[in-house]
């Protein structure tokens, strides 16, 4: 099994229901260790094995606008390619 990684969105929320649709989630995905949302600090925080683009798919399917995120510290692509 690989090790869990730390992924970090920096994601524009607006209200307790933007966190929640967020919350709601990562809550269902198989495979997260943890997680925290912030609607505070506009930022979502997830340790997991699974593929970074696994988690940025699910929480850009909340139609939550993704500012920027990393992987362990590093700088990642929040494009998400689209789907036949």
């Amino acid at each position: 099994m690989a090790s869990p990684h730390t992924y970090q969105f920096d994601v524009t929320m607006t209200c307790g229901g933007c966190s929640g649709a967020i919350d709601r989630v990562l809550k269902k995905l198989d495979g997260v260790d943890s997680y925290e949302v912030s609607l505070e600090k506009q930022t979502a925080v997830v340790t997991t094995s699974l593929p970074y683009e696994t988690v940025l798919e699910k929480i850009y399917k909340t139609g939550k606008k993704i500012n920027s995120a990393t992987a362990d510290g590093v700088p990642q692509s929040v494009e998400v390619a689209a789907t036949a």
